[in-house]
């Protein structure tokens, strides 16, 4: 089962449509004009249409099972009283002083440059549980970061 908020969920829908409804069409089209050029065996065309339908085939089964075993979070019945899923963390990195402001989110919804890291990497791990105030070694690529939680909000 997968959390996530309704922006995320509202998000893969969109994107499954996309591929549904343009996407697909379009490699279907193109599939049917490479079979007409005659000897499918050395039709590169054909070859590589069919290529991509594969692929969006993969994304489109993807994205379906994705939405099948999601459940959108109610933020509003949610407590800022601890990190976790859906919440915006304020952090101070101890060893250089500087501030920053994650978001908790789903792996579906993360995105490094809107600051959303996904709740199963190594920042967010270290994170979870913890209140405000509470200093948290985070064990990354580049080494071990101290992080003090100045706040938590929804």
């Amino acid at each position: 089962m997968e959390y996530m908020s309704q922006e995320g969920y509202d998000k893969l829908v969109a994107e499954l449509q996309q591929l549904e409804n343009v996407e697909y069409p379009k490699v279907k089209e193109a599939l049917v004009e490479a079979r007409e050029k005659g000897d499918l065996s050395e039709n590169f065309e054909y070859h590589a249409a069919r290529r991509e339908q594969s692929r969006l085939l993969s994304k489109i089964r993807f994205k379906q099972r994705v939405l099948k075993y999601a459940r959108v979070l109610d933020t509003k019945q949610l407590v800022a009283d601890s990190v976790r899923l859906l919440t915006k963390v304020e952090l101070t990195n101890l060893d250089n002083n500087k501030k920053i402001t994650y978001t908790i989110v789903s792996p579906h919804e993360a995105d490094l440059h809107a600051m959303k890291i996904s709740i199963k990497s190594p920042i967010a791990q270290a994170l979870l549980g913890k209140k405000v105030g509470d200093i948290v070694e985070v064990h990354v690529p580049i080494g071990v970061q101290k992080l003090r939680i100045d706040n938590i909000q929804l």
